[in-house]
């Protein structure tokens, strides 16, 4: 199981914002920014490399999620979504999810 497995089950404490039956969102713990959001699909999805058409409504919900959060928690000057792929992209979890960040500026390119 991953950490993300354990939050989804409560096996693992975390400040979690949002849930409904297919995924869940929570701050991260090393947080990047002031506001820095996990989103993550419950159904085990590696990595996006791995998903397919099948998967198609969970990585469009876990996009719309991120947009309601931002709402939510108020990024009225913008906010980044990010997704992972991979070990050199900075993947730490083998579970697909979404960082949602804002609440500072952020530069570009990222690094």
């Amino acid at each position: 199981m991953t950490i993300f497995e354990k939050i989804a089950a409560r096996e693992i404490p975390a400040k979690i914002i949002w849930e409904d039956d297919d995924a869940i969102a929570f701050h991260d713990v090393n947080p990047q920014a002031p506001v820095h959001v996990l989103i993550v699909p419950k159904k085990i999805i590696p990595r996006l490399a791995e998903a397919t058409k099948s998967d198609a409504a969970i990585l469009g919900k876990l996009l719309l999620t991120a947009a309601e959060l931002a709402k939510k928690l108020e990024l009225t000057n913008g906010y980044r979504v990010v997704i992972n792929n991979g070990p050199d992209a900075g993947e730490s979890v083998p579970h697909l999810h979404v960082h949602l960040l804002g609440k500072r500026a952020l530069a570009w390119p990222p690094g």
